[in-house]
């Protein structure tokens, strides 16, 4: 039976801490690039697609990663 280590490394916290803070900073930019309200007001709903395809592929990798080392042990 294997033991369970519940414990939370610095640096993970680190980690996950600095990928929200950047971004939540990515997706503000766009917001204030807003300044001009005589200009056309649509405005494209392309850019959160791209994150949201990062963030899977992240996630992806993450999980394969996971399996990986289960599996080797």
């Amino acid at each position: 039976m294997q033991k369970i280590n519940h414990r939370i490394s610095i640096e993970k916290i680190i980690y996950t801490s600095l990928t929200i803070f950047i971004l939540i900073a990515l997706t503000s930019l766009p917001a204030l690039a807003q300044t001009d309200p005589g200009t056309d007001p649509d405005v494209p709903i392309d850019g959160g697609i791209g994150f949201l395809i990062a963030a899977g592929v992240g996630y992806g990798i993450k999980k394969v990663k996971e399996h990986r080392e289960i599996n080797n042990k």
